[in-house]
């Protein structure tokens, strides 16, 4: 086995020592945007045990009434690039055309949609329990002009 030089194994201890000096100003000071070097808070954070439960959707109705649920799928978007961009959506509604738009590029043969929704299922919870009960919360619309 050889031997670490002198040089590379100060390389190495100075590698080390940064990564942990960018981990501790990230954890201290940083977002969840600075990953790897951000707080773990989505690890360490936990809503209340009688605060309900969301599950984000994006909901297309298309020419014919007819309602869709939009997934990676059927338009090439992930839940969880809505969601880290639901406020932007909350404030500009505007921009769920874009979401239309890709829906009818990856669904060549599906009716157009009219109408784009961010839709928020809150599930119920009682003492960390789920109760069954659910109610959908509109949070972002976007209506095609006639």
């Amino acid at each position: 086995m050889d031997t670490l030089s002198s040089r590379g194994r100060a390389v190495r201890v100075a590698v080390t020592a940064l990564g942990a000096v960018l981990l501790l100003l990230g954890t201290f000071w940083g977002q969840d945007d600075d990953f790897p070097f951000g707080p773990f808070r989505m690890y360490s954070t936990a809503p209340g045990p009688d605060a309900d439960a969301p599950d984000t959707r994006v909901e297309g109705v298309d020419t014919g009434g007819r309602t869709i649920v939009l997934t990676e799928a059927n338009s090439g978007l992930r839940r969880a690039e809505i969601e880290g961009q639901q406020q932007a959506y909350v404030d500009d509604p505007g921009r769920l055309r874009q979401i239309a738009v890709a829906y009818g590029e990856k669904s060549p043969g599906a009716a157009p949609l009219t109408t784009v929704r961010i839709v928020i299922r809150w599930a119920g919870i009682e003492d960390s329990r789920p109760t069954g009960s659910s109610h959908d919360e509109v949070v972002a619309t976007w209506t095609a002009a006639p």
